[in-house]
């Protein structure tokens, strides 16, 4: 296996990610919208129900720092605000009335959005989504750092058995 000149898998995720972001922000600009695609999976997750930084982080797979960041960004823009809830350790965070509004002229684009997605595995013949799910949850269950140790480990014993 050539590994210089094949792209890594980092890399290709990282290029498709730009690829795909900088479409939906052509979109956005086209919907005339001040908007940050890092926005997407937040506000469709207040919108689906959550309502703390840990709620949002479990719907969408981000980081809790990846979260609270993006939080903050909304709440300066006016599109959300925190509040107190029961647990005092939490706060809550609503969409404001500027948020709702937001996401309803969203609404149409992210169901535009994902009959994209649809037509894109179409295209490629695979199920990119279910495919990304997948490989994540088989991250989750043993991390790519011990896959890359046992590989070394596996290959260090090959090369010790061709000598």
């Amino acid at each position: 296996m050539d590994t210089r000149s094949n792209p890594g898998l980092g890399e290709l995720l990282r290029y498709v990610g730009e690829l795909v972001e900088h479409g939906a922000e052509e979109h956005y600009r086209a919907m005339r919208l001040d908007y940050r695609a890092r926005y997407t999976p937040v506000l469709r997750a207040l919108h689906a129900g959550a309502c703390t930084v840990t709620d949002i982080t479990a719907r969408t797979h981000l980081t809790q720092g990846a979260i609270s960041q993006t939080v903050a960004l909304l709440e300066g823009d006016g599109l959300v605000a925190r509040h107190a809830v029961d647990d005092g350790r939490k706060s809550g965070i609503r969409l404001t009335a500027a948020g709702r509004a937001l996401v309803a002229k969203l609404e149409r684009h992210w169901t535009a959005t994902f009959a994209a997605i649809a037509g894109l595995e179409d295209e490629i013949g695979h199920p990119l989504r279910r495919a990304l799910e997948a490989a994540a949850e088989a991250l989750e269950r043993e991390g790519f750092a011990a896959r890359v140790t046992a590989a070394k480990t596996r290959l260090k014993k090959e090369h010790a058995h061709a000598d």
